[in-house]
């Protein structure tokens, strides 16, 4: 059995403290405007689309990207949000929206590649359990549980890819978006080492641009996609 995952709270201790203005981690914190603007576009898609439902086979279908670009957007808030002061408590805001984004889009990928009504009844059980497992962090400093639906979120997203054909073209965009997600992700591993090239920009910086635009990649794959033949 795998013991508690504690957060380590030397994580909170980012490469690019620099100030701007008076505000703390200025970079860090600027660099979560991405996220805000993709998500208000993709919400802005989807309120486009909601007659005529492009790209999409219903409504309800929908559903999951809306709460995908939603979640975005407030990723984009509780993010700035955390590194305006980075601890735990702050740190609640910024995961919780992004465990509710990785829930969302299991879901679409459930919908478009297994079968619709599977994927649409999932939605909010599984939304729901990406945030108790934020809470149950927050509640008993424990991240196993945030950790297995991250990354196994991914873990299932890939295979779903593999082992199904979506019924709309562009499939293969989602398979771009978890490798720019895992680019992102390695640049937050090397968060030190790359502002320590010229204290330019810092690894975690960099993770958020490069985070934003793998959603702004889902976004481009809605916006061009069709049914399949």
């Amino acid at each position: 059995m795998i013991d508690p995952i504690r957060q380590d709270q030397d994580y909170h201790r980012f490469a690019d403290g620099r100030a701007f203005l008076g505000m703390e981690n200025a970079v860090d914190v600027l660099s979560n405007i991405p996220f805000i603007v993709v998500g208000a576009m993709g919400l802005a898609l989807l309120w486009r689309s909601r007659d005529r439902s492009k790209g999409f086979s219903s409504p309800e279908e929908m559903r999951a990207y809306w709460l995908l670009f939603g979640a975005v957007a407030l990723t984009g808030l509780g993010s700035a949000y955390y590194h305006l002061a980075p601890n735990d408590a702050r740190m609640v805001w910024d995961r919780l929206p992004i465990a509710v984004a990785f829930m969302a889009l299991l879901s679409a990928v459930i919908s478009e590649r297994v079968n619709a009504k599977t994927g649409i009844g999932l939605l909010f059980p599984l939304v729901a359990l990406g945030a108790a497992s934020v809470l149950y962090w927050a509640a008993f400093d424990d991240l196993r549980a945030y950790a297995l639906l991250q990354y196994g979120a991914i873990a299932a997203i890939v295979a779903l890819c593999v082992g199904f054909r979506s019924r709309y073209t562009r499939g293969a965009d989602l398979f771009v978006a978890v490798v720019i997600y895992a680019a992102a992700k390695g640049a937050e591993v090397l968060d030190a080492w790359i502002y320590g090239l010229g204290e330019l920009v810092s690894g975690h910086t960099l993770k958020h641009l490069i985070a934003a635009l793998a959603v702004w990649w889902l976004l481009r794959m809605l916006q061009l996609r069709s049914a399949s033949r």
